[in-house]
């Protein structure tokens, strides 16, 4: 009898804890879908507005998707460069309302807006002023470099509002809100693609149409955000204005973000400086194989801002465990989730280029540079994944200084095999291998290295 008390006394303490670890881990789950999953129409906007314009000149012929590849590049680069707008954003409003400083979280959003604008103004006029000599610099033939200034130079008037739209994500994302984002991204894309066909089209303006149709939807987005972030402020009491500090704060934590993204949009621009070197046609084929990659990165990108704000929330919160969890879970979706869509590009890789052009040398060299690219997703999905995480812990040192181990360790890959596949498919192949796998092999490494390690944990605001 005094033996019968025993048994329950051993087991259900175990039984109990591994009944609280699964709830852990489904409440996690939950949390993540609940931002992952609006996150991911959001972000697959951005690479869908490149998509139509894609889809829209491509069918103008070689010549202006070419341009459109060149000038996409300037683009993205500068403006890539100003991503830290957002992902430096959304931690210091994850730590802010974590630990109950609500004001204080939105008024650290604020202050990025404000940083966005100015860094949006000067960065527009400077690519407006050096535009065409960044062009010439590709060494593309001339048809192809006419509509590349074209692109560019009307692009320049989007670029404030390109940077705003970051940093208002940012802090919507910052604040567990990715539905938001989701709402005006899909308004803005609608508005872009009919604006642009329009433009393009209707009224036979050719490249410039996509360009101008592109430049009105982002300012429309811009308006929307600023009515929601004003109405955040009056609920926490925080003021319109920038604050010193709050500039301050943000642009050191951006400016290792600033260095980290030199080192990939140098990978980028290595990539289309290689592919340029081959001819128009493989240029041309290379800008539709990287659309798809855009798309794809920025669908699975949507788990790295699930990472992002729920580590910054666990960690401003004082819960290493949480965190812990967090990178678990968001790795294991990521895999999966990479997986799958790169299943779906494999699959399409036979027609998924008659989406973007109808030239059929350039629809000819495509195939196998797809199939690599869908084969390739779930590495980069978990590349993806732990840097949202290290972002989300404001890890921002390590991710600037290993961004250029990386470069360093990919470009001779990439001369290599650049050399080795002269023309043709077999270019874009070995182009699209050495970026979507050697690159990113290169920073998994880097990455897992990081994440396995306790450094990147800090706790508190």
């Amino acid at each position: 009898m005094s033996e019968t008390p025993s048994t329950p006394t051993v087991e259900a303490p175990a039984a109990s804890t591994g009944a609280a670890a699964r709830g852990h881990r489904r409440d996690i789950d939950r949390r993540i879908a609940g931002l992952a999953l609006p996150a991911l129409g959001a972000l697959i906007a951005e690479p869908l507005f490149l998509t139509v314009d894609a889809a829209l000149v491509g069918h103008l012929g070689a010549a202006p998707l070419a341009g459109l590849a060149i000038a996409s590049a300037i683009l993205q680069t500068a403006v890539g460069l100003m991503i830290f707008l957002a992902y430096s954003t959304t931690p210091l409003v994850a730590r802010r309302r974590a630990a109950g400083d609500l004001r204080g979280a939105v008024q650290a959003g604020i202050d990025g807006l404000w940083l966005a604008l100015g860094i949006g103004a000067v960065v527009g006029l400077a690519l407006w002023i050096v535009g065409a000599p960044l062009v010439a610099s590709f060494n593309a033939d001339r048809e192809a470099a006419e509509q590349a200034a074209t692109y560019l130079s009307i692009s320049c008037l989007g670029v404030p509002a390109m940077l705003l739209v970051f940093a208002a994500s940012g802090l919507l994302r910052g604040m567990q809100d990715t539905r938001t984002p989701l709402g005006v991204a899909a308004v803005g894309f609608a508005a872009n693609a009919l604006l642009n066909w329009w433009f393009i089209y209707g009224l036979g303006w050719g490249i410039a149409g996509s360009a101008w149709g592109t430049v009105a939807a982002q300012w429309g987005m811009v308006a929307v955000y600023l009515l929601v972030v004003a109405r955040h402020a009056r609920r926490a009491g925080a003021g319109i204005l920038p604050h010193r500090d709050g500039l301050s704060r943000a642009g050191r934590s951006g400016g290792w973000l600033f260095i980290r993204t030199i080192g990939l949009r140098a990978a980028l621009l290595g990539s289309v400086f290689a592919a340029t070197s081959h001819g128009t046609v493989t240029l041309a084929g290379y800008q539709v194989m990287f659309t798809v990659f855009g798309i794809a990165a920025f669908a699975l990108d949507a788990l790295a801002i699930a990472a992002q704000a729920l580590v910054g929330d666990a960690l401003g919160a004082r819960d290493p465990a949480r965190a812990r969890l967090v990178v678990r879970r968001t790795i294991f979706w990521g895999l999966a989730f990479g997986a799958g869509v790169g299943a779906l590009i494999a699959l399409a890789s036979p027609f998924l280029g008659r989406v973007f052009t109808d030239d059929p040398a350039v629809l000819g060299i495509l195939p196998p540079a797809l199939i690599i690219l869908g084969l390739s997703q779930p590495l980069g999905a978990y590349v993806f994944v732990l840097d949202g995480v290290l972002m989300g812990a404001g890890d921002a040192r390590y991710l600037a200084w290993t961004s250029l181990v990386n470069l360093a360790c990919y470009l001779p890959i990439l001369w290599a095999l650049s050399a080795l596949a002269p023309s043709g498919s077999a270019a874009v192949a070995a182009l699209t291998l050495a970026f979507t796998v050697a690159f990113m092999a290169a920073r998994a490494v880097t990455l897992g290295l990081r994440a396995r390690g306790g450094r990147w944990i800090v706790l508190g605001v």
